[in-house]
């Protein structure tokens, strides 16, 4: 149960670390993952908002977070770097279906980011299924549920 409890940790550093090392660094090393091209359908192929910044933060406090609780530093780094993946392939599908940057698309935006990272702990942790299904879900429904609450304490720049 703690190694649950850990990796939902690990999951919202990967998804929160980003958002306030935004907040701390402003527009410094915000270069777009993406470096603003566009697909061939003419939309962009991330958005602004998938930075390195995130990417390097994301993964960095997974890793030291990992490192930490004894879980071990390259888990965490892989771990947090997964789920930052899960995040900008979301990214590339909403662009796809023509949505904003910012639109809300409810488990797009999260089952992506916390299922790939849970299958590494899947395997390299020899966790259940049941374990990393349990997972994703409560990360899912807490994210959704979590966010409109960190928009109106100005954390976050969208209400989801």
């Amino acid at each position: 149960m703690l190694i649950s409890l850990e990796l939902f940790v690990m999951l919202v550093l990967a998804n929160g670390a980003p958002v306030v090392a935004a907040r701390i660094f402003g527009q410094r090393w915000s270069a777009a993952v993406d470096g603003g091209r566009h697909w061939r359908d003419g939309r962009p192929l991330l958005g602004h908002s998938k930075t390195w910044r995130g990417v390097v933060s994301g993964t960095l406090s997974c890793g030291l977070f990992a490192l930490i609780t004894g879980i071990g530093l390259l888990f965490g780094l892989l771990f947090g770097l997964l789920g930052l993946i899960g995040d900008i392939a979301s990214s590339f599908i909403k662009r796809r279906a023509g949505l904003a940057s910012s639109a809300r698309a409810i488990g797009l935006d999260q089952i992506p980011e916390a299922l790939l990272p849970m299958i590494l702990a899947w395997y390299w942790l020899e966790l259940s299924w049941l374990a990393v299904a349990g997972v994703v879900v409560f990360f899912t429904i807490s994210n959704i549920l979590l966010s409109p609450l960190l928009y109106r304490l100005g954390i976050r720049h969208q209400p989801h």
